[in-house]
């Protein structure tokens, strides 16, 4: 489906991510892809409003902590916003944050994904600090949406994305709060009904 004419209305939970061609700066070069590449796999697609800012390189910088057990759980992180390919190397080339990401870092310029996605703000030509967990099939299992002046966690990332792949192997099975690998699940069922 062409990006143009993708029209995901809410909610996206359960919806194909829409295919969508970009540009990445990632080891230090300039790389083409496309989102369906990465069906077969885990995603997150996470949206910062732009370089050279402040909350950003705290996030990116707590995320790039997090990629080596994300890439153990088999997922492949995309970061994006409204900059170009070139902004992102000129960041990635003077900050000592920014320098520590070695997953790709998606450019976004006209905002196309970023309002495919709901998540554009037009006023301001960014986007919104948005995380999208996507499953093998290319489906939306998780999403999150901050207002720009709130940073997000690696951790819980990692953890939410612990629990989707969990969910998803495990047919039947829910996690609860706060569940992490090792924990308890729940099976839905009338016995359960007023007894948690």
């Amino acid at each position: 489906m062409d990006i143009a004419e993708a029209k995901l209305s809410l909610p996206f939970i359960g919806k194909n991510l829409p295919d969508f061609s970009f540009e990445y700066f990632q080891d230090d070069n300039f790389h083409q892809a496309k989102l369906s590449d990465f069906k077969g796999k885990w995603l997150v697609l996470f949206f910062y409003p732009a370089d050279f800012t402040f909350v950003c390189p705290t996030e990116l910088q707590d995320l790039a902590s997090h990629y080596d057990k994300l890439q153990e759980l088999g997922v492949e992180v995309v970061s994006f916003s409204t900059d170009t390919v070139f902004v992102h190397k000129a960041w990635h080339d003077s900050s000592p944050a920014i320098s520590k990401i070695s997953f790709p870092m998606g450019a976004d310029p006209a905002g196309k994904l970023a309002k495919t996605l709901g998540i554009y703000l037009a006023d301001e030509g960014v986007a919104l600090r948005a995380t999208f967990i996507v499953d093998p099939e290319g489906q939306i299992r998780a999403m999150e949406v901050h207002d720009n002046s709130i940073g997000r966690s690696g951790s819980e990332l990692v953890r939410k994305v612990q629990a989707a792949i969990y969910v998803h192997e495990h047919n039947g099975e829910v996690c609860p709060a706060s569940w992490e690998p090792g924990k308890e699940t729940l099976k839905p069922g009338v016995e359960l009904v007023g007894k948690i």
